[in-house]
């Protein structure tokens, strides 16, 4: 068996660097600038050393146009290099010079962070440029500044350089497909889309890109409220002020620096997209962390910065590995424990937040046990008496009266005769209006069976019922008065699918109401959101259910003498008793709708001539 080495040559790398490593052309400005902030630094710890020196005022990156001779010029203030390190960092390609510095310099500052990994963003700049120059000048005393030269192929020329002070200048001669980067205006873009936070100070001409301070990397303690908002609209220019923030600063079991914000929700949310923006070292990456957000707090705005994170080579996305997952899994504790924290301190703040809030913690819950045991202690409804209360609250509170229930309304304002009986009662309902609420009851009666959720309307409870004034006594043909009046209303209705029963309704005022069984309006609900057509295809049997008659209502029995003077009368006044529980339920089909307005119409008509008459 013989051992060899591999052989990689610069005239095949070279084209795969330029039209297939990067997915954005636009990312040789990072690179350079990144390289050039990486070069800095070095300076600042040789410094610190005492190995180097080097004032905080010389320290700043520029980048200069020239349109007439179609070049870019990225210079800087860092360590330079010899002849030596430039055959060294830049002939090798995939060679990393800030690894081989950290090598020789390692410090235990963790501000003490390089840009570079892997060696290849040095020649990003041949994505645009057809020849590339470097003139530069070590640190070191004694050295001669040095000129490398470079049209892309794998030659390169060597010579005495021009420089005079400490540091680097490379020069891009933009080739005719990239001239457009010669305008100011978009190399202003570029820069403030990926260098806008990078420690030293970087001009475009005279003009300085990152001024905004990077406020991640302060502690929380140190920065107000008003510096939270400011931050926010510096990111996010034309939307309104957010509900709350969570500073994120994390040394163990990696280091994660960032801010939360939860923005007022709208209605053309994208759960798909993160808007949360990533940065390693203060250097935009990417603006989607779907990866590193958990799928539940896509909603979330804000900055996530980790030296940790595993970039692919091109330093353009996410590789997952066990670190991202524990990213992932740390961002939402942190959330919930500041969501608590509110809850808990700032109570009124937490329920103004509370409506886009919940739409995070609700989705959190069924995507993640272990999110739901964090945050069950402020999963708040609001009940009946316009207080705000957990579920297991609630079910101590109501144990006596409807034991293993928690009774809710999806539409308080048109349930209104449902929840006044209730409310006689002394049962609270709570409120569950939104559309996620149905997938997050049926959740949360996995956790707390055998208590189970039934909507108001969805079952003929006991706690409806006025028992005193039930119609027992039968008659000639052996019938109650409850079920000569349900046969009596099953024989006027038109769709002879519906089943009929009469009950004596604590509540004298409603005519009836329609009681469709919890876990088929569940069924159908689901089905219409999953998949209208089979939906549509099984409707017939989803929209079985039972209109409940009243025998205490005045009109209930009034139709039965108004069929004895005129029959199609009392059919008309039986469908719109049963149509308006129907649309007071917003159960009706609006295909319907037409037929019930002129049958309304002609009610009124013929009441109003047998008014007159008499």
């Amino acid at each position: 068996m013989s051992q060899h080495q591999l052989e990689i040559h610069s005239e095949n790398i070279l084209p795969i660097i330029k039209r297939w490593l990067y997915s954005d052309k636009d990312i040789f400005v990072r690179e350079l600038v990144s390289n050039a902030c990486d070069a800095i630094h070095k300076v600042k710890i040789l410094r610190d050393q005492g190995l180097a020196q080097a004032q905080d005022e010389d320290f700043k990156i520029e980048i200069k146009i020239d349109k007439e001779q179609k070049t870019l010029q990225f210079i800087d203030s860092g360590i330079g290099m010899t002849a030596e390190e430039v055959q060294k960092y830049i002939a090798q390609i995939a060679f990393s010079g800030a690894e081989d510095f950290v090598g020789k310099y390692k410090t235990n500052n963790e501000k003490d962070q390089f840009i570079g990994h892997f060696g290849l963003g040095f020649y990003s700049a041949y994505m645009v440029a057809s020849k590339v120059q470097i003139d530069t000048l070590s640190y070191q005393e004694g050295a001669e500044p040095v000129l490398w030269t470079c049209d892309g192929s794998s030659e390169y020329t060597l010579e005495k350089g021009t420089r005079t002070t400490r540091g680097t200048t490379i020069t891009l001669f933009i080739d005719k497909e990239s001239e457009e980067d010669l305008e100011e205006r978009r190399m202003r873009e570029i820069l403030k889309h990926y260098c806008s936070f990078l420690p030293y100070p970087v001009y475009l001409g005279a003009s300085l890109i990152n001024s905004q301070v990077p406020l991640w990397i302060k502690p929380a303690s140190e920065c107000t409220t008003q510096d939270y908002l400011e931050f926010y609209r510096y990111l996010y220019p034309m939307e309104e002020d957010p509900l709350f923030w969570v500073h994120l600063n994390v040394d163990y079991p990696f280091h994660l620096k960032g801010i939360l914000y939860f923005p007022k929700l709208k209605k053309d949310l994208d759960l798909n997209k993160t808007s949360v923006k990533l940065y390693c070292n203060r250097v935009f990456v990417s603006d989607n962390c779907k990866d590193i957000i958990p799928n539940y707090l896509t909603a979330l705005r804000g900055v996530i910065d980790s030296p940790d994170i595993p970039l692919n080579v091109s330093r353009s996305y996410l590789q997952m590995d066990r670190t991202v997952r524990q990213l992932s899994s740390h961002i939402s504790k942190k959330v919930s424990d500041s969501l608590s924290t509110l809850y808990r301190n700032e109570r009124d703040r937490f329920i103004s937040c509370w409506e886009d809030a919940s739409w995070v913690v609700k989705l959190g819950i069924l995507e993640d046990d272990k999110f739901y045991d964090r945050v069950k202690e402020f999963l708040v409804w609001k009940n009946t008496g316009e207080q705000w209360t957990t579920v297991e609250e609630y079910i101590e509170r109501n144990r006596d009266k409807i034991p293993e229930k928690v009774m809710y309304s999806n539409d308080m304002k048109h349930a209104t005769h449902f929840l006044e009986i209730y409310q006689q009662q002394g049962i609270e309902v709570l409120c569950a209006n939104s559309p996620i609420d149905p997938y997050l009851m049926q959740f949360l009666e996995t956790k707390l069976s055998p208590v189970v959720f039934q909507r108001i309307d969805a079952g003929i409870n006991d706690h409806l019922l006025d028992k005193t004034r039930e119609k027992t006594v039968l008659d000639a043909s052996g019938k109650t008065a409850a079920t000569v009046l349900a046969d009596f209303v099953r024989s006027k209705l038109t769709d002879h699918t519906v089943t009929v029963e009469a009950k004596s309704l604590a509540s004298d005022s409603i005519p009836g109401f329609v009681v469709i069984d919890e876990s088929q309006r569940r069924m159908r609900d689901y089905l219409m959101q999953m998949d209208p057509k089979e939906a549509m295809n099984k409707m017939a049997q989803l929209k079985a259910h039972t209109f409940v008659v009243n025998t205490n209502n005045p009109m209930m029995h009034a139709v039965e003498k108004i069929d004895a003077i005129d029959p199609n009368l009392a059919q008309d006044i039986v469908m719109q008793a049963y149509e308006l529980s129907l649309l007071s339920q917003r159960e009706m089909d609006p295909a319907t709708l037409n037929d019930f307005v002129a049958r309304n119409n002609r009610v009124l008509d013929k009441l109003t001539k047998l008014a007159s008459e008499k």
